[in-house]
């Protein structure tokens, strides 16, 4: 008999449960997920995946995917992270966040076989992999058409890893991000990431930056006898920002429109459209049509999003760039919408990244920086990341006003204050931050 508590308690919470201290340590690898999924039913077997991995840009194109999927009539899982705004946005079924009591429902089953695997073994599952055991649970019961699955750190070692035969295998940017875990160049990264791809499976890839990344891609696919589809980027035709507000592109000929204004996003789009058109080489219905409106609806939050202009207030930009990658596609963003304008950033990032590195790409164009600790465990702190802007500023001839503030409501009051209300207000820097800039933003009239 399968254990599973008495999901009508009311006293228990789901979210506390999967965040639990002790279940949040990283420790890669595969044994722990396949134990709990084999005594759940394995789920995963009920479901098709595409599997997306890479460094940048795995939630919009996972976005323009699932969207695009659902366009087409196809009940659609998505399950992305970390969250922006509420925890259960994580998993989604058909854009909808898993309704609380569903999440709570679903944990209680996966929390019954976690502690008996516990008693058993000694060894619980950790945060992730009860995630994805919820999400692919969730997903099941949903009776999905497809899920869109992104990796949650690396690829060959992840918990969403114990998808067998995914339809597509997607590797989107490589950058060197968590070196801790997955190698100290590109190459070596990149062949974590490509760890996902499986016998059967087409696979898309970015055309990356080199460094070995595309030779490794492309030695995992050999493996399983499977082509390399890569966008051609010479196809791709960028245009501005519409006054309706919408990014507007073309791709291999056709016309697109994108809601995601950051001026990469439309690279990304490209590689979710060739995503789509090998899955309708695999027999998926995805009629033209239905992907330009799957690309045209597309929401991401937190990727150059513009969250206020007006009523006094200058033109506020919060991006979830949190490695050299994102703050460089950041500041090409804010030169192509924002061009000859001085931006005073709200910059907040974690201690184990390439801080100096994001200093330096968005620095050429800062009115000041107001710095904040971010809320998690592995924050830089405000103090130690002014202390840096003002020393890489000098160590470049210059200086820019950089202040350590105590709330994220008090830095952007002070970025708005330097910005007036023609100017520009960003707020990056991790993405573990975006909930707390939006609601601070919520109290600033």
């Amino acid at each position: 008999m399968k254990p599973e508590l008495d999901v009508n308690q009311t006293d228990f919470d789901p979210i506390a449960y999967i965040n639990e201290p002790r279940w949040q340590q990283s420790r890669l690898g595969l044994e722990r997920i396949t134990e709990l999924l084999d005594r759940m039913g394995r789920p995963q077997d009920k479901l098709k995946f595409v599997h997306v991995a890479g460094t940048n840009g795995k939630g919009s194109t996972c976005s323009f995917i699932a969207q695009t999927l659902q366009e087409a009539g196809y009940k659609t899982g998505l399950f992305t992270s970390p969250y922006i705004i509420d925890f259960e946005e994580r998993i989604r079924v058909d854009g909808a966040n898993i309704p609380y009591e569903d999440l709570r429902a679903v944990t209680s089953f996966v929390r019954g076989h976690a502690e008996a695997m516990a008693e058993v073994s000694g060894e619980h599952p950790t945060e992730f992999e009860l995630m994805t055991a919820v999400a692919f649970e969730h997903f099941a019961r949903s009776a999905c058409d497809i899920v869109v699955c992104e990796v949650g750190l690396g690829g060959r070692l992840d918990s969403t890893n114990i998808i067998e035969d995914p339809e597509a295998c997607v590797i989107c940017r490589i950058g060197l991000d968590h070196t801790e875990f997955l190698g100290d160049t590109q190459a070596a990264v990149a062949a974590e990431k490509a760890g996902i791809i499986k016998q059967g499976a087409v696979v898309v890839s970015w055309p990356q930056d080199d460094e070995g990344a595309t030779d490794a891609i492309a030695a995992a696919a050999a493996k399983y006898g499977a082509e390399v589809v890569v966008p051609d980027l010479s196809e791709l035709v960028v245009g501005g920002v519409s006054p309706a507000g919408v990014r507007e592109f073309a791709y291999r000929g056709r016309a697109y429109t994108t809601h995601l204004l950051g001026s990469y996003q439309p690279s990304n789009a490209a590689l979710a459209i060739e995503v789509l058109v090998q899955l309708r080489r695999k027999g998926w219905e995805l009629p033209d049509e239905a992907i330009a409106r799957g690309i045209a609806e597309t929401v991401w939050p937190g990727r150059f999003e513009v969250v206020k202009s007006g009523d006094g207030w200058p033109a506020v930009v919060v991006d979830g760039g949190h490695n050299p990658q994102g703050a460089e596609v950041l500041a090409e963003s804010l030169r192509d919408v924002f061009p000859g304008k001085r931006i005073s950033f709200v910059m907040s990032v974690l201690a184990d990244k390439d801080y100096p590195a994001m200093i330096g790409s968005v620095l050429p164009l800062a009115e000041s920086f107001s710095c904040v600790t971010p809320p998690n465990p592995r924050a830089l702190s405000a103090e130690d990341l002014a202390r840096e802007i003002g020393r890489i500023a000098a160590e470049s001839g210059g200086s820019v006003p950089a202040e350590p503030f105590g709330s994220f409501a008090e830095a952007l009051e002070r970025a708005r204050d330097r910005a007036g209300e023609d100017g520009v207000v960003c707020a990056f820097g991790s993405l573990y931050s975006i909930s707390e800039i939006e609601r601070a933003l919520g109290t600033l009239s």
